[in-house]
């Protein structure tokens, strides 16, 4: 077991002993205990530490029995604390008494014995069938190092063996509540905070009966035992769901996820849950992650700033739950091509809805450029029977007429709006509990909606025209041919393809402010979206699409309208219009205030299925065709070696849980 000095900063660990040591003796330096435990104690843990956890550790870091260290002894411990097996090593040194490199079956009950009060109330059995396989029948096989590090691993399930057997004298296979808190005080009590240790007994409301098994008290000490993986399991679950909330479903699917197989087993993930739910107000069975802290000892699980004095190696809180919550930078390509991903899924959801209801699109901008004040005009009594006309003189193609640069504009349309919704969201989004408040929601809508106006009028403009010239070409007013829509844009100009470009405006913002928010409430509130890690399948994505538009698309209506008098072009005998103004005035005056609301249930009709239709494809299209960017770390960083400890403190910290496992009365300190 020799040491590697060369892992330590000699120079700095001088420094650092020099500025400690309150001893000199004939020109040399001294640390006594006091100063050695004022060295290595995290100021924010000196009020925590009992001198006896120091007293193990100076023990060790002592090797000439001389009450004080030199600085070569100070140097050569903490190299010691700097090797990854430090925790083993220090407590090995601690039970090899003569320093021969061996155990003996007396030494380690010496050592164990002495740390057993007088309250103890279960005395170690040394003579158990466990301990023989390590020391023989006769007890007389030493013990090496390695055989020592294995036999620490597996103490702690030995010594719960023999206290539940102590407890259920008679064998029934349970024992009681109580037993059972002392049980878990006795093996794991540097493991427990003061919230577990209270819960403890409330596991029996898990399972009938009044007692708890074997199986039950295994079960709890696996968890508390892998804590700090569970921890790291949770967290990263944790910032998978968008409210960052857990159900027992998302924890397990983390955990196989990060690890090679499931971490705990049904039982455990039982009792993990029950003790994060205790006092917690929760009228579901998902848990935030801030119930899940309450299990965390912040004493071993947070990265303390431990430091020779130097800024560089201390990091706070703040600092580790930063790295917790951190999410993997894209490369400028991966960007790239992330958008190029949403893009086409979006084009490709955007086609479909667009092609499902653009028969009642057509239906509705008829039924809405239609002046009912002029003689010969009033071709359609309602919306049905505009489409039957429709049908009868145009043929059933005619319900497409314009589609084609309907197709054309709605791939940056949507791309656009759903892009701007997401990331206007996550602006806002709080990043610990990912709550947005509704005014956030409403926000996100309004700029996405504001944003896709650019690429809508130009697609409005066009198609309008290509709709109506189906129903001129059946009047008397103009005989006109069919023009395309090549010829359209080339008549309009760049500067005509955005008329009416603010009633536009006026329509598509407060639609998506209305839409968006009331989509996402709908999907969590009324399908439980997330709850217990449930997905919403197709039918219940359409139906909260198709719900969601229903109140955005009616209310709407009255600016649709007027978008739609501006942007066609008007035939002989025909009001025309100048502007917003002009023809709110006009419309309201000459065909009064219901006209604001033509085509409204064709509007409802149209846009309510067509978004449940196309918001129903992009999430559908991202589970059947998934990409990972990489967006995500493999894993959660929790209490990382090299954020704010190092080396020695990390070997320190992990000899002294050693040291607990073996018995809490080692150390007089605990910490998990």
């Amino acid at each position: 077991m020799d040491l590697n000095v060369d892992v330590l900063d000699v120079s700095r660990s001088r420094e650092f002993f020099a500025s400690h040591a309150s001893v000199q003796k004939e020109g040399t330096k001294y640390m006594t205990l006091a100063d050695f435990c004022q060295a290595v104690t995290p100021s924010a843990e000196a009020k925590e530490v009992q001198k006896d956890g120091c007293n193990v550790l100076f023990r060790v870091a002592d090797r000439q029995g001389r009450g004080m260290l030199t600085v070569d002894d100070f140097i050569h411990f903490e190299a010691m604390l700097s090797r990854p097996d430090a925790e083993f090593e220090i407590a090995f040194r601690l039970f090899d008494e003569d320093a021969d490199g061996i155990i003996t079956l007396d030494q380690f009950k010496h050592i164990i014995s002495s740390s057993q009060t007088a309250s103890e109330a279960v005395p170690f059995d040394f003579n158990s069938d466990w301990l023989t396989l390590f020391v023989g029948k006769n007890g007389k096989k030493d013990i090496s190092y390695e055989e020592f590090a294995q036999l620490v691993k597996g103490f702690q399930a030995e010594r719960l063996k023999q206290e539940f057997k102590y407890f259920d004298p008679k064998g029934t296979g349970t024992i009681n509540p109580d037993a059972f808190k002392k049980i878990m005080l006795h093996v794991a009590k540097h493991k427990l905070n003061p919230f577990v240790v209270e819960n403890l007994p409330s596991i029996v409301q898990l399972y009938p009966g009044d007692n708890i098994s074997f199986a039950n008290v295994r079960a709890c000490y696996n968890v508390i035992r892998q804590m700090d993986m569970v921890e790291r399991i949770a967290r990263k679950a944790a910032t998978r769901t968008q409210d960052h909330a857990l159900s027992k479903a998302d924890f397990q699917a983390a955990a196989a996820q990060m690890m090679r197989f499931n971490v705990l087993t049904p039982m455990e993930v039982d009792i993990l849950f029950h003790l994060a739910s205790r006092d917690f107000d929760s009228q579901t069975s998902r848990l935030p992650i801030g119930a899940f802290e309450r299990l965390f000892d912040p004493s071993w699980s947070k990265a303390k700033g431990i430091s020779y004095d130097s800024p560089t190696l201390t990091a706070t809180t703040a600092d580790v739950t930063e790295l917790t919550n951190q999410v993997v930078s894209l490369s400028a390509a991966m960007e790239a091509l992330k958008g190029i991903y949403n893009f086409t899924l979006g084009a490709i959801a955007g086609a479909v809805g667009a092609t499902v209801v653009y028969p009642i699109d057509l239906v509705k901008t008829r039924m809405q450029n239609q002046r009912s004040k002029i003689v010969g005009q009033l071709l359609y009594k309602n919306s049905w029977d505009c489409f039957k006309k429709v049908v009868k003189n145009e043929g059933v193609l005619g319900l497409y007429s314009g589609l084609l640069p309907q197709l054309v504009g709605v791939a940056p349309e949507k791309a656009i709006k759903l892009t701007v919704n997401d990331f206007v969201r996550s602006r806002i989004k709080d990043r610990k509990t990912g709550y947005i408040p509704v005014w956030g929601e409403i926000l996100a809508g309004c700029a996405a909606g504001g944003s896709q106006v650019l690429f809508t009028n130009p697609l409005e403009i066009v198609k309008i025209r290509l709709q109506v010239q189906g129903e001129a070409a059946k009047t008397a007013l103009n005989s006109a041919p069919k023009h395309t829509a090549i010829h359209i844009v080339r008549q309009l100009g760049l500067l005509g393809l955005y008329r009416g470009v603010g009633a536009c405006l006026l329509r598509d913002i407060p639609f998506s402010g209305i839409y968006f928010p009331t989509y996402a409430h709908l999907k969590k509130n009324l399908f439980n979206e997330g709850k217990d890690g449930k997905k919403l399948n197709a039918l219940e994505l359409l139906t909260a699409g198709a719900i969601a538009g229903m109140p955005a698309a009616y209310l709407v209506t009255p600016a649709d309208v007027i978008k739609t008098r501006l942007q066609v072009a008007a035939r002989k005998g025909e009001t025309t219009y100048t502007g917003i103004n002009d023809a709110f005035v006009k419309i309201l005056r000459e065909e009064g205030p219901r006209a604001f609301f033509k085509g409204g249930l064709a509007r409802v009709l149209r846009s309510s299925p067509q978004f449940g239709v196309t918001l129903a494809c992009y999430e559908f299209l991202h589970r059947v065709l998934p990409v990972d960017f990489g967006e995500t770390p493999s894993f959660t960083p929790i209490a990382q070696p090299n954020v704010g400890m190092v080396a020695p403190d990390v070997g320190r910290r992990n000899a002294l849980r050693v040291l607990n496992d073996l018995s809490p009365d080692l150390v007089g300190m605990v910490k998990r």
